[in-house]
């Protein structure tokens, strides 16, 4: 690694209690600022998870649990207070309804958007979020990745156009989607072990369309694949180093400038949060070979302040 590089391991501590429940595969960590919560997802157990003082406030976080009809990749909010999630088969408006009280589990509501024809046997959406403007994106991967698969698609969806058509195919496990803070470059990576390659855009900020694809930064060059990702205030890029235990920022240059290490070893995707935006929060991923701290959420100061998660600009609700 260069001597140029920051190499820092930050006290990082597991957001919830020492009892708390290790999602399977944690993914899309999303700040909620009115509720002072962190959202997740545990893919294959099909939740969205809560863990904070919630809509009604409170002075103690607490955690709570929505299952959903399908195993879920991600989602977005919406500005009207919905959700919009992407499952196997489609995307859905989901209606979280607070629990009874002294429970953690709540109900959902659940109405199709759109569905999508996958290219090849159980597939699912997986990585996804917001642009600036609000239009949501989303991409598709074969569940086993055992043997690389490309029959991933990439595909965007507003209210008014509904489902696009494919605008970027021939992915593996689709992952690292994310904007720079004025949302004119767009960020994507194939996180299989066969590619470990992120990708640049120039991304039109009034059509919403993506071109001039290259090479961002080849994990090859550097550790691990590369999965989830944020983007801070001042434009630098956050992947995680699946497999490797880390977190890398990169320039948007595409220069690795820091390095920060994470107690386990699957980091799947970071989100800047708290009340300053100067957290990052950390989803992770029990391995094979589980330890006790794999599957957990951490929180760190990564030096850095981050940008709030655009919201989906249509109604849902």
């Amino acid at each position: 690694m260069s001597a140029n590089v920051a190499v820092l391991t930050p006290p990082t501590r597991p957001l919830e209690a020492h009892d708390a429940r290790r999602s399977a595969v944690g993914e899309c960590p999303v700040w909620r600022e009115s509720e002072n919560a962190l959202y997740w997802v545990d893919i294959p157990a099909q939740l969205i998870v809560r863990y904070g003082a919630g809509v009604a406030g409170g002075a103690l976080a607490r955690r709570t649990e929505w299952a959903l009809p399908e195993r879920i990749g991600c989602f977005a909010f919406a500005r009207d207070g919905g959700v919009l999630a992407a499952l196997e088969t489609g995307l859905f408006a989901v209606t979280l309804h607070e629990p009874a009280a002294q429970s953690h589990r709540g109900e959902v509501s659940v109405r199709p958007l759109a569905s999508v024809a996958h290219d090849a046997e159980r597939m699912r959406f997986n990585d996804g979020r917001c642009d600036r403007q609000g239009r949501f994106w989303s991409g598709t991967m074969v569940q086993d990745a055992a043997a690389p698969q490309p029959a991933g698609k990439l595909y965007r969806y507003t209210a008014e156009a509904g489902l696009s058509a494919p605008v970027i195919d021939a992915l593996c496990t689709q992952n690292g989607l994310a904007w720079s803070p004025d949302g004119r470059t767009m960020y994507l990576s194939d996180s299989h072990p066969s590619s470990r390659v992120i990708w640049a855009f120039d991304y039109d900020i009034d059509d919403g369309v993506p071109t001039n694809r290259r090479v961002f930064a080849d994990l090859h060059d550097y550790t691990g694949r590369p999965d989830g990702a944020a983007v801070d205030a001042d434009g630098g890029y956050w992947i995680c180093a699946n497999d490797a235990g880390q977190l890398l920022r990169f320039t948007p240059e595409g220069r690795l400038d820091r390095s920060v290490a994470v107690p386990v070893s699957k980091p799947s995707m970071c989100a800047f949060g708290g009340a300053n935006y100067d957290t990052l929060f950390v989803t992770t991923i029990i391995p094979a070979q589980a330890g006790e701290q794999d599957g957990l959420v951490f929180a760190l100061d990564a030096g850095v302040r981050g940008l709030p998660e655009p919201e989906f600009a249509g109604a849902l609700r």
